[in-house]
């Protein structure tokens, strides 16, 4: 599916947060959307996955989901939001309970996403025996379980230490090498974007509006490989080069907030 955001603005009561966005989602792509703090960023995810109403513009998805998509639109938030009386395998099941599944099929859609998230070991285990990495794991899996269309993913790495977040990208990428799922990442890291994104569009400070869509030619596959790692370095210091003197704002407005 493509998702085509056209002339979308968005007010917090007199706070303008969002002005005039218009982006492109294309289907089998992975869009990132970086700026500075408080740009709108999870603002605009929040309107692109229907969970906020713009106050102007549209949002409109093109195309089918995949037969078997329960859900066409799916986030994966910062915050695990796992049940922590429920065990791993409860989790993901959540996801399937209000669909009308029989038991085989919700069964093998809940394995399926254990396997795919490296979670089949830890099936019955609760989520305060798991590490952040490994709850955070948890949600990637109840999402991919209803196999959405676009998955809307809201900073997910950014709560776990530097080494856990390595591991959880590199999983990350090779369920997307996989699925082909369609994404917009929401991240303040500017590494992490120029390492999953197809395309990045850069948001100004607010009122967000966007700046720049650059795309990132490397194949996604070949992004670890050392003879380009001066290509994306090129890369992310265009990218810090948009957004540096509006982050410095940025960051003197929320210290002095």
């Amino acid at each position: 599916m493509d998702l085509f955001v056209q002339g979308v603005s968005h007010h917090y009561g007199d706070l303008q947060a969002l002005d005039a966005i218009d982006l492109q989602v294309k289907g089998g792509q992975i869009l990132a959307l970086i700026g500075p703090s408080g740009c709108g960023k999870s603002t605009l995810l929040g309107i692109m996955g229907g969970m906020l109403q713009p106050t102007e513009g549209d949002v409109v998805a093109a195309g089918v989901p995949p037969a078997d998509s329960l859900n066409p639109f799916t986030y994966i938030f910062q915050d695990f939001a796992l049940l922590p009386w429920r065990s791993v395998a409860g989790n993901v099941a959540l996801a399937l309970e209000h669909h009308r599944l029989d038991r085989a099929e919700r069964t093998a859609r809940i394995e399926a996403a254990l396997v795919l998230t490296g979670l089949r070991d830890f099936a019955a285990a609760l989520p305060r025996q798991l590490s952040g990495g490994m709850r955070q794991r948890v949600g990637i899996a109840r999402a991919v379980a209803v196999r959405p269309a676009i998955l809307f993913l809201d900073e997910p790495l950014s709560a776990l230490d530097a080494q856990t977040r390595e591991l959880l990208l590199e999983d990350l990428l090779a369920i997307w090498q996989r699925e082909a799922t369609t994404a917009v990442y929401v991240t303040h890291n500017l590494d992490e974007a120029v390492r999953v994104a197809d395309r990045i569009a850069v948001l100004s400070r607010r009122p967000g509006r966007i700046k720049q869509v650059m795309p990132v030619e490397i194949p996604r596959s070949e992004r670890g490989d050392a003879r380009h790692a001066a290509d994306l370095a090129a890369l992310h210091a265009q990218l810090w080069d948009l957004i540096r003197g509006e982050a410095a704002v940025a960051d003197r407005e929320l210290a002095d907030g």
